[in-house]
């Protein structure tokens, strides 16, 4: 649900929506959300000064404590 969550917001707010990559590494307690994004869109998902992606963790932060577990959304390069 999370995994899925990350990957609308993301496809909505890219150019490249197809280069779009989320993966969902789980632990006991944690999930730990990864994005990929093509390198022009990355300026995009991160907005000035970081407020796009601290957004987006606020949500997810938001969705995950509904489910308890803690969720944390790694944007990789």
């Amino acid at each position: 649900m999370l995994k899925e969550l990350i990957e609308y917001m993301a496809r909505a707010l890219v150019d490249k929506p197809e280069q779009v990559r989320v993966s969902e590494i789980e632990g006991e307690q944690t999930s730990v959300i990864e994005l990929r994004v093509a390198k022009e869109d990355l300026g995009k998902v991160i907005g000035k000064q970081g407020r796009t992606a601290r957004a987006m963790r606020t949500i997810l932060s938001a969705a995950s404590t509904k489910i308890r577990k803690r969720a944390v959304l790694e944007i990789i390069e």
